[in-house]
This record gives C-alpha cells, sequence and structure tokens, in this order.
C-alpha cells in the first residue's frame, strides 16, 4: 500500500454479521490484522474469512483478542496455509488466552479431522502455537517501526482484551467482544486514557439491553429448580471457557444454599474441562477482587463441590437420559456438533426436560433455531426428531448491551466509529440511534457500517506534533514564541531538540564536513576581491592561521591565495554554505571574462593599494557614506511610492533634551526627535524613525502601507552581506545582527605573538581566526620582492581599535586592505615587466612602505593608550 494518509479498514469477517472476525488495518504502507476467526454456522473452507483478499506476506502483525473460535480458529490456517511466513508479520496475544487457545485448537482440530473439511493437522496447529507471542495487559509493544498497540481489560472472557493501536502516530482502538459489567469472575472492560482517532466496536446486541445481573440470575436458578421439580433434565450449552465457569460459580452456590438439592448431580460435559480449569485457577490473578480476595483466604471457587465431570465412558448420554433429573453444562454453546448437540437429541421427546440457551446464538446455527420452538428438527443422521423439551433463553453472553456499548462509544469519544461483528439489522438500528444521539449533542461523530470486503477508507489531516526536550524545554514558550532546534523523527514521532542535546537524548553524534575547492585563475588578487565586493557587498579581508592571504564571504566562505595564480575555496558544508560558495565559484571563474574587468583594467592607475584601490559601484559604502547612501536610497524608494519624502534631523537643542529624557527616563515623542522621514499622502502622515526603522501615524492605513513599502525598500537597498545570517560561527569575534538597519561587529586586539590556532568561545565552538594585515588609512603594505605577498617577510600591521564605533543602524566595514599579488591589474602587468629589467613604481612603493612603517607603529602605540605594542597585529575575529 502506498505511503498515504487515508486508513484502510476492510473487514474479511464480521462485517454486518456475527463470527469469523477478521479486520484488515492499513495505514502509511502499515498492516495489522485483528482478530482471524472461523464462522460457527458453517464448515471447512466456508468457515475462514475471505482471506483470499489480502497478500498475507505484505502484514506486520496479527491481533488476537480472546480466544473464542470465531476471533481465533482461523489463525493456524493463516500462519501454515498462506504466505504470511515469507513476510516480517507477527502474531500476539494475552498469557492466558494462548494458554487456552492451544486446549481449544486442540479440540477443533480433533473435531474437525473426523470430517473431510478439516483445515489444517495437529502438526499445523503445534507449529502455529509456537509463533505465538504472548503480551501482558498495559503492557507498550513496539511490533515495529511505525506500529505500536497496548493490551486494555475487556471483561468477556478470561484473557480476554482490545487494543490501542499505534499506526504512524494514528490511534486506534479495537474493542472485540467486550463487556462493561463485572460478573462474578471477570473485571468489567476499561476506557482507554488515550483518545483514539478511530474507534472499531462490536455492535452484537443492536439496541437491545439485557436485564440487570441480579434479576438474571434469580430467574435462571428458579428456573432450573422448576424443571428439576418436574423430574426433567437440564440442559445448559454453552461454550468450555467463558460463560461456562460463570454458569458454575451460579449454581455451585444456589446448591449450597439449598440442601434439598444436594442429591441433584451437575455434570459438567466437556472435554476441555479439566484442562481448562487448571488455566483459569493459574491466572486468579487477572480476574476481580472478588475471586482474589476468595483465592488468598485459601478459597479457592474453581474448586466446585456440588459439581463434577461426566464419565468418560461409551454411552455415557443415554446413561444420563435414563437416570433421575440431573443439571448439564455441555459445550458447544451453538449446539452443532459434539455433547451438547448428542443430549439435545436425546432429551428433545420428552417435555419434562429443558433447554436454557445462556449465550448469544448466531444465525444459521441449530442452537439459534430452536429459539423459535419449532415442532421437531433434523437430527445429525439425517432423521427428523420431534421437539417437546422446554425452550428458554436467558443471555448471560458477556457481550456489551446498548445502553453500555452507547455509553462507552461516547466516552471514547474518537472522531470515527466503525461497528463490527453484529448482524446487519442490529447494526443499522445501532448506527441510526447513535447518529440521533450526536446530532442532539451537535457533534460531528461519523457512524461507519462496511459489510465484508468493503474497504472503508477514512482521510486524516497530516498534522505532525513535536516535543521539545532537553535544553528547549527549560523555559516554557509563551504565546507567538519561535522554537528552533533540530527536528529528529523516529518511528513517527517527532522530537525537537537543541542541537548541543542530540547525542545526550538521541545517541546521535555530529560532524562538520568542510570542503576545499582549488581554482587556478589568470587574474589578480585585486580584482577578485573587486569583483566579489560587487557581488557581495562586503568582503573580510587578512590572514588565516597559517599567515596565507585569505578573503572571507558571507563570514562562511575562505578565499585563499595559496599561489601566484592559484586559488583555494574552503567552506564548511551547509545547504545555504553550499550555495554562496557554488555563486563564488562561478563568480571567480568567469572574471577573465567579464567586459567589467577589462574596462576596470583597460585604463592606466597609479598602483596602489590603498589611494588606487578601485571601489565597485555595487559595493557597501563605508564610514559615514554608508549611513548617508542608505538613507538616500530608502528615501529614492519612498519616493517613488508616496511622492516627496522630507528628511528631518533634529538640532543641537532638541539633541541635549533628548539625552536628558533618555537620563530621566523613557517618554513620548523621542521619535520626532531622532532622525527620521516624513511621508505625506493627503493630510496624513508617517514619520519612520532611520535608528530603529519603526513607523509611526496616526492614519492606520498609511502606517501599514508604509511599513510594506519600507520592508520592500530595506530588502532592496542591503546587499547579500547584510542581508544574509549563517547558521554557523565563523570566528571568535562578536557580530550582532542589526535586522534590516545593518549589523555592528566587535573587535579584540589581540596579541600577535600569541597562537593562530583555534580558540573556543564561551559555548564551547571551535572558532578559526584571521589576522588582519595591510595598510591602515594611507599607509601602505608591504610587497616582495618577486611580486609574491605574504610569508614570513610580509608587514603585519596592527589595525587601529581606537576608532569610534559604528553608528547604529549603520553597517561598516572593519577589514583593512590587503597587499595585491603582481597580477592583479594592468600596472601590475607592467610592473612584472619591469622586474625582469629596471626598477619600476611598485618597488618604490614597497621601498616607501617600509620606511612608514615605524611611523605607522608609533601613531598606533600613542593612540591606544596602552594597548597592543607597534609589532602586534590585530585579529578580526568574527561570530555570524
Amino acid at each position: 500500500m502506498s505511503d498515504s494518509a487515508t486508513l484502510s479498514v476492510t473487514m474479511l469477517g464480521a462485517g454486518q454479521e456475527v463470527g469469523r472476525s477478521c479486520c484488515v488495518l492499513q495505514y502509511r504502507g502499515k498492516t495489522v490484522v485483528c482478530d482471524a476467526g472461523v464462522h460457527p454456522a458453517y464448515s471447512g473452507m466456508a468457515s475462514l474469512p475471505f482471506i483470499d483478499d489480502l497478500d498475507w506476506s505484505t502484514v506486520d502483525c496479527i491481533l488476537i483478542t480472546h480466544f473464542h473460535l470465531d476471533h481465533a480458529a482461523a489463525l493456524t490456517y493463516i500462519t501454515e496455509k498462506t504466505n504470511f511466513k515469507e513476510g516480517k508479520g507477527k502474531v500476539y496475544m494475552t498469557h492466558p488466552t494462548k494458554a487456552v487457545h492451544k486446549f481449544m485448537m486442540q479440540d477443533f482440530a480433533r473435531m474437525s479431522s473426523s470430517t473431510s473439511d478439516a483445515l489444517f493437522s495437529p502438526l499445523d496447529m503445534e507449529m502455529s502455537i509456537v509463533s505465538i507471542i504472548p503480551v501482558s495487559v498495559h503492557q507498550l509493544i513496539n511490533v515495529c517501526p511505525g506500529i505500536s498497540f497496548t493490551p486494555y481489560h475487556a471483561g468477556h472472557v478470561l484473557g480476554a482484551c482490545m487494543y490501542l493501536i499505534d499506526i504512524a502516530g494514528l490511534k486506534i482502538l479495537y474493542t472485540g467482544d467486550y463487556s462493561r459489567e463485572e460478573d462474578r469472575h471477570l473485571v468489567k472492560a476499561e476506557l482507554p486514557p488515550i483518545r483514539p482517532d478511530v474507534l472499531i466496536v462490536e455492535s452484537t446486541y443492536g439496541v437491545h439491553s439485557l436485564e440487570a445481573r441480579d434479576e438474571k440470575e434469580g430467574r435462571f436458578t428458579n428456573l432450573v429448580h422448576s424443571i428439576i421439580r418436574r423430574g426433567g433434565h437440564v440442559l445448559l450449552p454453552a461454550f468450555a471457557l467463558g460463560r461456562a465457569q460463570e454458569l458454575l460459580l451460579i449454581l455451585d452456590e444456589y446448591w449450597k444454599k439449598h440442601p434439598e438439592l444436594h442429591n441433584v448431580p451437575i455434570y459438567y460435559a466437556s472435554n476441555l474441562a479439566k484442562k481448562c480449569m487448571a488455566v483459569y485457577q493459574t491466572y486468579i490473578h487477572t480476574m476481580n477482587s472478588n475471586i482474589r480476595t476468595r483465592f488468598a483466604k485459601r478459597d479457592n471457587p474453581f474448586v466446585f463441590k456440588h459439581i463434577s465431570n461426566v464419565p468418560q465412558t461409551r454411552g455415557w448420554e443415554k446413561k444420563i437420559a435414563e437416570g433421575p433429573p440431573c443439571v448439564v453444562l455441555a459445550s458447544p454453546g451453538f449446539m452443532q456438533v459434539g455433547p451438547s448437540r448428542e443430549l439435545f437429541e436425546l432429551w428433545a421427546p420428552d417435555a419434562r426436560n429443558g433447554l436454557i440457551i445462556t449465550g448469544y446464538s448466531i444465525e444459521g446455527t441449530l442452537a439459534r433455531d430452536i429459539m423459535t420452538e419449532p415442532e421437531e428438527f433434523t437430527g445429525l443422521k439425517g432423521n427428523t426428531i420431534p421437539r417437546k423439551i422446554s425452550v428458554d433463553t436467558i443471555s448471560f453472553s458477556a457481550h456489551v448491551d446498548y445502553a453500555q456499548n452507547s455509553d462507552f462509544i461516547q466516552s471514547v469519544k474518537a472522531q470515527h466509529v466503525v461497528l463490527v461483528h453484529g448482524e446487519q439489522t442490529n447494526m443499522g438500528r445501532l448506527r441510526a440511534a447513535m447518529t440521533s444521539k450526536y446530532k442532539e449533542r451537535d457533534e460531528d461523530v461519523k457512524i461507519h457500517t462496511p459489510r465484508n470486503l468493503e474497504t472503508l477508507k477514512l482521510s486524516f489531516r497530516g498534522e505532525r506534533v513535536a516535543k521539545a526536550i532537553g535544553t528547549l524545554a527549560e523555559k516554557p514558550p509563551q504565546p507567538n514564541d519561535v522554537l528552533s532546534g533540530l527536528l529528529v523523527a523516529k518511528d513517527y514521532s517527532y522530537t525537537l531538540l537543541d542541537p548541543r542535546d542530540l547525542r545526550d537524548f538521541t545517541g546521535l553524534s555530529t560532524c562538520i564536513v568542510t570542503q576545499r575547492q582549488r581554482i587556478v585563475i589568470g587574474v589578480g588578487w585585486e580584482l577578485v576581491r573587486w569583483h566579489l565586493e560587487g557581488m557581495y557587498g562586503k568582503v573580510e579581508e587578512g590572514l588565516d592561521k597559517d599567515g596565507v592571504l585569505t578573503m572571507r564571504v558571507m563570514g562562511v566562505l575562505d578565499v585563499k591565495q595559496t599561489q601566484e595564480h592559484e586559488l583555494n575555496l574552503e567552506w564548511e558544508s551547509s545547504a545555504s554554505n553550499d550555495m554562496i560558495a557554488d555563486s563564488t565559484l562561478a563568480l571567480i571563474t568567469g572574471i577573465d571574462k567579464s567586459p567589467a574587468s577589462v574596462k576596470l583594467t583597460s585604463s592606466p592607475h597609479r598602483h596602489s593599494h590603498s589611494e588606487s584601490h578601485h571601489v565597485h559601484p555595487h559595493a557597501d559604502p563605508v564610514g559615514d557614506a554608508s549611513s548617508v547612501t542608505r538613507i538616500q536610497r530608502l528615501a529614492m524608494f519612498l519616493e517613488a511610492h508616496f511622492g516627496e519624502v522630507q528628511f528631518h534631523m533634529p538640532d543641537e537643542d532638541e539633541a541635549e533634551q533628548d539625552e536628558e529624557d533618555e537620563e530621566e527616563g523613557p517618554g513620548g515623542g523621542r521619535a520626532e526627535k531622532e532622525e527620521s522621514l516624513l511621508v505625506e499622502l493627503d493630510e496624513a502622515v508617517a514619520t519612520i524613525n532611520l535608528r530603529s526603522l519603526t513607523v509611526t501615524s496616526t492614519h492606520e492605513s498609511l502606517r501599514k502601507r508604509v511599513e510594506a513599502v519600507l520592508d520592500m525598500a530595506l530588502t532592496t537597498v542591503s546587499s547579500l552581506s547584510e542581508s544574509f545570517t549563517s547558521g554557523i560561527p565563523v570566528a571568535p569575534a562578536e557580530v550582532e545582527s542589526g535586522g534590516d538597519t545593518g549589523s555592528k561587529e566587535k573587535f579584540s586586539s589581540t596579541d600577535a605573538d600569541a597562537p593562530p590556532d583555534s580558540n573556543d568561545d564561551n559555548n564551547g565552538n571551535t572558532s578559526s581566526r584571521i589576522e588582519e594585515v595591510g595598510p591602515v588609512g594611507n599607509e601602505e603594505g608591504e610587497k616582495k620582492e618577486d611580486g609574491g605577498v605574504g610569508g614570513s617577510d610580509a608587514a603585519v600591521v596592527a589595525m587601529d581599535t581606537t576608532e569610534e564605533p559604528p553608528k547604529e543602524g549603520v553597517s561598516e566595514l572593519a577589514a583593512a586592505s590587503a597587499p595585491a599579488p603582481a597580477s592583479s591589474t594592468k600596472d601590475d602587468q607592467a610592473g612584472e615587466t619591469a622586474s625582469e629589467g629596471a626598477p619600476d613604481a611598485t618597488m618604490s612603493d614597497a621601498a616607501e612602505g617600509e620606511t612608514q612603517l615605524p611611523q605607522q607603529q608609533k601613531r598606533r602605540s600613542s593612540d591606544s593608550d596602552g594597548g597592543t605594542d607597534s609589532d602586534e597585529g590585530a585579529e578580526l575575529e568574527v561570530h555570524d
């Protein structure tokens, strides 16, 4: 089955009928089968569910609710005669059910072997039982990834349970046969604590109501007593296990209270009597408090004083029929074959005898037919037998009636209710009654009554709930909070956690993949930087820990000049970082073919790395020009939408008053005293604070419109480096993102002699360092005589950290210029030619740089107020 969000429910049996229960659940590629019984009214292959409509090798598990033949007898045929074992399916039932199921199937195989309709051999039965996995009530069982279930008490018979099944997050409660009334030895069915999405429930009695237990027991014992008084025999057809034990407890107690009945024997005619009673005594702890209390007092309730087994001699049925009055519990309950059928045929012609039907009778069985009290019936040998025996019905069937079933269905509160295990008429009446109830309560609950082989498809919204654990769960989230973390999926359950908690909570480990790409280029370093600035707005330039000239793009990608005409691209792999690396690689490999490169290098210029550094028209402006340019671009964008936009700059008096207000405390009106843009439309005015980029206006519609246009403007005028946020820490310095207004970068001066290795930040993350090199201000970097840059001979100049901090809302470039390789411009090419012959201006510039270096160091030492020494380099530390 395809992996869809639709649950398919297919009844291979018990769809608008009672018998051969078999329900197939399919969801998201998983298949679960609930129950596998036979139909008591049929024999041979006709009694089986419609098993040919399912590929049994695809079944993940079979869940058996209880040991009755109409729920479990087809299990052996399915496991041994189909392709079930070709798959990975498992079979589950409770411990008491498995113990009794073995005896029930032995008896079923023995009776079937006497006919030509045998479905399997005793060896098949033994092989099937070995593969059954017993489980305990309330035990959570994980079948396979995506399927789990929990059994709950169902009443009905010893070991019966209902299953709360979880398939890929969809919860289904399958009840099987259940009883909500506690009797003399069984607990009543439980209400699971978890609300399921789908309830699959029996509808055996439809809208019929059963009489109270006390009244029912009183009527039963009086009827038995009256039949004995008239000298007759009492026949109680019942299954070997289940209701038989309940009836035995009632009769034993009644005989104890009536000494006049002590000479009237009670026989338990079942081939499984002794074996099954041993099972009951073994599983006392699964029964109700009444039985457990008696057993604790060494009063075993299943050691009956007035009940005995029938003599195992040939012709015992005739001996009992010809003897004095007695009571006989004989199996099976439907009287198709076995002791109950033989005794009925013997006793039917005598009007003194009495038949009491004590359980639910399936349509098509003799027990159901005889309830109409026909004058005669056909015996097993085909002969016609007159019926004069009295027939009465007192239901001790442990099924829910309408009152109990409707109350349970409403208490479960499932979105969909699927009715099974009921005759068409009873099921239809129950559906109508429940639909009417839900309509009165204005509840939208769907009631379904599928027929056999009719696939019911129920669609569910694909909602997935993730549970936050670990660090994310330490602080309860507030409304509208956004939680960010790793989403871990396991067996269709989802967990959200902090990346640092991954190993502790999941046992998973993380790794960082560093990618490197080597490129051979025919252009210079300066030209590469010019193109990168044009694409990304700005780049950070310096030396890495090995002293290799490096440019950092978008805070995640390092472009390193390993040789004169060779670049290495290095980055930590991620979806976003790989995208940046691809774009950078495409840009660099196309530099030599770019018309802009030809135009830039075709005009002569003085070869200087500071004064003559070409600024790309798309590069981020620096210094005061940055804020001015940004304001101009915003104003132009707003004017295109609203017409004329006014710039408001507070005078000195307003600024001083502003500072006083700030010292006294926050007050109103500050937005008007700060730099702002005024947008006027008709008579409405909107003010844009250029520091906080907030919009204020008394006209709500204008305010919302200006905010929308301002968002578009910020996206348009911001460069990639300003708008991009990386999720990977880059360097130990701190970068505080300023949102759409730009960013603030903090740099820390460190000792140049300190080891340039990786540095651990406060979070334990390892960060790399980039040493800043090149001129500061108008100073020029040192160039090697052969045109190369860097190495031990390169001049390392400390960056002046006494500069004023960048203004709020303005992104400033802090990376200093770096010396360029000899092939950067056309002048560089001339320099290379000159180096082969006469000295050129490049060599002079280098010498000049060497003579100016001490002056730069002296100024750095005097301005730093005791900061780093003149021969100490500053390191650029960047955090993303």
